[in-house]
């Protein structure tokens, strides 16, 4: 049957992924040690999502490994051999906050890791589709050279711009920028899969995300915008804002969009392509208009408190033009906006 490795099981995207395959009849193998609890705290553990999935479906089992284990590592690929059909790479340290505070860690995880994954696919299970969760962060803050105008509630680009109509493309420029540690953690990883794309002929792909969210997301501080923000509107707490006049603007995509963008891909895949992907223009948000949003789903005012202090390599305007993966894979499309995404998270934090 065929198997399914899925790092990151426990958190927003490796979850949905692994539920996805589950219900379509693979095995899956999710590979999750909880890191994010060492990373945010114990509200930020993803340990219930891998308990569900282990109860909920037989053919899925769940593994603690460290994907920086190499030994552990290639015993689990080596076991399943030619079964694994695909290794969907979504484990992380996801804040580019908390990577300055322990550099050491989070290149490890972001790109040692993912160096031990590609490794013990091309070994192993060299027919394997590999996909990769990026970042735009790899693009560091080279975004916030664009000509931007400044409106009532947001940051906006320069009409007159070739990104302002369908957002950045994939040409923008990874040199010359402050990353943020974790941007460079992450471009060392997206680089060595395109490598083990084009230079191996594994049949790799990347896709640079923007703000991936959705019910089952472990919102933090750090990490985690739309979801901790209506964690925030839900409870009370209060939440920060960082800078920019919180006109920062954001796409946002669903994980069940994302999800069905890796289908699309393990179906005709493209060794070695990168992907901008995120909501695009049809779903983003500033900060401002998602704090209006989640006060109105709610029905009160959010406990708002703003500091002048924006976060290193933070982007002011980040919007993802998604048409070169459109052009390659037409039959995908977008199906949830902020407004729609914001309504499923609440509802998700309601019956937690």
């Amino acid at each position: 049957m065929s198997t399914a490795i899925v790092t990151g099981s426990g958190g927003l995207v490796g979850h949905a992924t692994a539920q996805f395959y589950l219900e379509k009849g693979w095995n899956v193998v999710g590979i999750d040690n909880d890191m994010r609890s060492q990373y945010f705290g114990p509200e930020a553990s993803t340990r219930r999502h891998w308990e569900h999935l282990a109860a909920d479906f037989q053919q899925y089992r769940h593994l603690e490994a460290d994907i920086r284990d190499g030994g552990a590592v290639r015993r689990i690929f080596e076991e399943y051999g030619a079964d694994i059909r695909l290794v969907v790479h979504t484990a992380a340290q996801p804040s580019h906050d908390w990577a300055a505070t322990d550099p050491e860690t989070d290149f490890t995880v972001n790109a040692n890791g993912t160096l031990v994954l590609l490794e013990a696919t091309r070994r192993f299970a060299s027919h394997a589709v590999f996909l990769f969760t990026s970042t735009n962060k790899v693009y560091g803050d080279t975004p916030n050279r664009l000509p931007l105008v400044e409106q009532e509630t947001r940051w906006e680009l320069d009409p007159g711009h070739p990104f302002a109509e369908h957002g950045i493309d994939e040409t923008m420029s990874l040199d010359q920028t402050t990353h943020s540690l974790f941007g460079v953690s992450k471009t060392a990883a997206d680089l060595l899969v395109q490598e083990y794309g084009r230079y191996f002929g594994l049949a790799a792909g990347v896709f640079r995300g923007g703000c991936l969210t959705g019910p089952g997301h472990a919102g933090a501080p750090q990490h985690g915008f739309l979801s901790y923000l209506m964690k925030c509107a839900v409870t009370g707490r209060e939440y920060v804002i960082h800078g920019y006049k919180g006109k920062q603007v954001r796409d946002n995509i669903h994980c069940t969009d994302l999800v069905a963008a890796f289908e699309a891909f393990r179906r005709a895949p493209r060794p070695g392509e990168v992907y901008n992907m995120g909501g695009s223009r049809f779903s983003h948000c500033s900060m401002r208009e998602a704090i209006a949003i989640c006060e109105s789903i709610v029905g009160r005012p959010m406990n708002i408190r703003y500091s002048e202090q924006n976060r290193i390599g933070d982007h002011i305007w980040w919007v993802s033009n998604v048409n070169k993966f459109r052009t390659h894979y037409p039959e995908w499309r977008l199906t949830w906006d902020v407004p729609a995404i914001l309504k499923d998270i609440y509802r998700a934090l309601l019956c937690a």
